[in-house]
This record gives structure tokens, sequence and C-alpha cells, in this order.
């Protein structure tokens, strides 16, 4: 497989089983202060006419999107993401087993040799994050989530063995999610991906400083919700996302998400909490270099 070869391809379906609009979206307007994508696939196609990462980046930049974090979920998109960003100044890399695959590896009894491995791919200088882990009670039934539990605690101790930060998956499992972290311990620059959790839970986060990662969700109608914990979450810990190909933001939701579609997210919620577009992204911008530290460090020649 080569550095730009997808790993795998998006459904062309939305979840409601009608055909989805795979054309991509035009880029936005430019932010005026550049800011970075969080949390993304670029492994994943999508769209009538796929891009690969080179182009996904070259249009990010474009619009004032200057790194990505490349998420991966299980052994091969975590290796491909790391071995990608090792050498690609405008990625970072997040490497983990993403909760629902947890139990999948451990029917077979594998969880341990690929925890194994994201344990060694976390020591790679441009792999800043474990992630996603966490817990996932809307995919997986009730068989699986000792498995979910037991490789959440392990991604937990190996964040904190390489003293990186950590990206949660969190899907119908708040109160688990968090009796975790508390009792486990969370890594010191904990990270709530695609943020799905109300005002209450923003305060818990902000009263443990963890970071909370809004995508094109908080610009979806019903979830006034996520826009409340915006409101509630300090500025300090908020970082935005694009977790493309999916969840891309309103006007465009359906069709196929990119890192360039950022300026959306982040213009929706400049909206939100009444503030100026440049002093937000450079609030995020600082929080994320905080965060998974300089984009350029650490590349191999």
């Amino acid at each position: 497989m080569t550095e730009s070869a997808y790993i795998r391809q998006r459904d062309t379906t939305a979840e409601h089983g009608q055909k989805r609009d795979l054309s991509y979206p035009p880029l936005p307007e430019p932010l005026p202060v550049a800011v970075y994508d969080n949390h993304t696939h670029l492994e994943i196609s999508d769209g009538e006419q796929p891009i690969d990462y080179h182009e996904h980046l070259e249009r990010a930049a474009e619009v004032g999107i200057v790194g990505v974090i490349q998420v991966g979920g299980d052994v091969e998109t975590s290796k491909w993401s790391a071995s990608v960003a090792a050498a690609e100044p405008r990625m970072l890399a997040a490497v983990a087993i993403h909760p629902n695959e947890a139990p999948r590896y451990e029917e077979a009894g594998t969880l341990d040799d690929a925890l194994a491995v994201i344990d060694d791919l976390a020591s790679w200088p441009r792999t800043r994050a474990v992630g996603e882990t966490g817990l996932d009670f809307f995919r997986t039934g009730p068989e699986g989530l000792a498995a979910q539990r037991r490789s959440f605690e392990a991604h937990i101790e190996i964040a904190k063995k390489h003293s990186i930060a950590m990206q949660i998956h969190d899907r119908d499992a708040h109160d688990d999610v968090i009796e975790t972290l508390l009792r486990v311990g969370a890594p010191e620059k904990t990270v709530f991906h695609c943020f799905s959790g109300d005002s209450a839970m923003a305060k818990i986060a902000a009263d443990n400083g963890w970071y909370l990662s809004f995508s094109g969700t908080v610009t979806f109608k019903k979830n006034e919700e996520l826009r409340e914990a915006l409101q509630v979450i300090p500025r300090e810990l908020v970082l935005v996302e694009t977790d493309a190909p999916f969840l891309t933001p309103t006007p465009f939701r359906g069709r196929p998400n990119a890192p360039y579609m950022t300026p959306h997210t982040v213009r929706a919620m400049a909206e939100v909490l009444g503030v100026d577009l440049g002093d937000l992204c450079a609030q995020i911008a600082f929080n994320t270099e905080k965060v998974y530290g300089s984009w350029a460090d650490g590349l191999v020649e």
C-alpha cells in the first residue's frame, strides 16, 4: 500500500438510507488567523471524486487550516497515520484502537498485541496523541463492553507513559467515561473529540482541565445543548475539528467533509460566543499547539 492509498471507503448512503450528495462543497472564505483541524481521518475515501491527503492539505492551507491531527482507529490506520505524519509537516498523528474495534480484537485473542503496537507507535516523535479511544454504548452491545473498558484504561496508561495527549471517543457513555477518567486518572492533556455533552458536562470538563473539541455538529439546528456547552467551557479549553469525512457542517450537511471545511464551524462558534472571529482563531490555534506541540518538530528527513 502506498502512502496515499486509501484504507477504506466511506458508505455512500446516509444514516437514514438515502443516497448522499457525493460532491465536495466549495472552499469557504479563508479564516483571518490560521487554525488546526484537531481530528480528521484522511485515510478514508469519500466523494464522487476522492481526494488524497496531499490535496486535502493543500485545500486546507488555502482557507487558513495549516495543520491536522490524523487519527487512527485500529492497527492498520494507526500505522498509516504515524507513518505519513513522520514525513508530512502539516500532519501529526493520533493512534489507538477505537472502542468499537476493541471487542473484535478481544474476540480474536489479539487485543494485547494490538495495544502493544499502539504503545510502540505512541513513542514516535510525531505521534502526539493516543486516540481515538473511549467508550461507545451506541454501536457496541453489552457483550463487548468489558473489552472496551479494558482497552480504554490501557490507552489512558499509554498516553500517560509517553506524556502525550489523549483523544476520547464518547458516544452515549458520558457518565462512564467521566467515572473512568476520575478513577484511573486522566492524562494531563485530555480531549473530548467531537464533544457531544451538555453544559453540565462542560462544567465537569472545565473543573478538570479537559479540552472540548467541537465539530460540525455544533452548527446543526437541533444541537442547542452543544452551543450552551460551548458558552460554558473556558476559551482556553476549546478546540475545533472536522472528523472528516463525517459530520460536515451546515449548510453542507451530508456531503463529504474535509479539513478545508473547518472555517464553517469556527465561524459558527464565534457567532455563538459573540466574539471576534480572529480572536477566537488565535485562541484555538494557541490551545491546539499547547495540547500537541509544534507541527515543525520531529520530521523525518
